[in-house]
């Protein structure tokens, strides 16, 4: 489902730097968070998240603004940049991460599965990127993402090898 090592790693890290996290995610259908739960001592690091599908739900619980959320269907940057400061505001954590976009093709996403994630730190954007998978069923779609942002979660929060400054902000 995702890689356990990846997340006992992550979690150590936080755990040593006194640091928490929170979710904010759609396509993903509340993945991210499991598997974030699913460390043991979780609620040493994992204050929790929210799935949110709709502009509507977006807007109210993570102040995404709504005129562009409507004009991109709630898939940008710019919304996933909103999600995750607005998630680490709403659950009080030194982190947030946050990913929406679409797991099937779909007329709205030019008949493509794509996604966009941000991680925050401390009310900063640290990292923005666009997933696009290649294959299509919604169900691998979902688990390439996670996948895909723990990775790129794991690379900021680890030291590289050989390297003495941490990579973590």
């Amino acid at each position: 489902m995702f890689d356990e090592e990846i997340i006992k790693i992550i979690k150590a890290s936080l755990v040593e730097h006194e640091e928490t996290i929170a979710v904010a995610e759609s396509v993903t259908s509340g993945l991210l968070q499991s598997a974030f739960a699913s460390a043991e001592n979780a609620s040493l690091f994992f204050q929790g998240g929210i799935t949110t599908y709709n502009l509507g739900q977006k807007a109210r619980h993570l102040n995404v603004e709504p005129i562009h959320a409507h004009t991109h269907n709630c898939v940008s940057e710019k919304i996933a940049e909103q999600m995750a400061l607005h998630v680490s505001s709403m659950f009080h954590s030194d982190w947030g991460i946050a990913v929406t976009g679409y797991a099937a093709p779909v007329p709205e996403s030019d008949n493509k599965s794509f996604a966009y994630y941000s991680i925050a730190f401390k009310k900063e954007i640290i990292k923005t990127g666009k997933l696009e998978p290649e294959f299509t069923e919604p169900s691998q779609v979902q688990h390439f993402y996670i996948e895909e942002i723990l990775k790129a979660f794991y690379q900021i929060i680890v030291k590289e090898s050989g390297n003495d400054n941490p990579a973590r902000p």
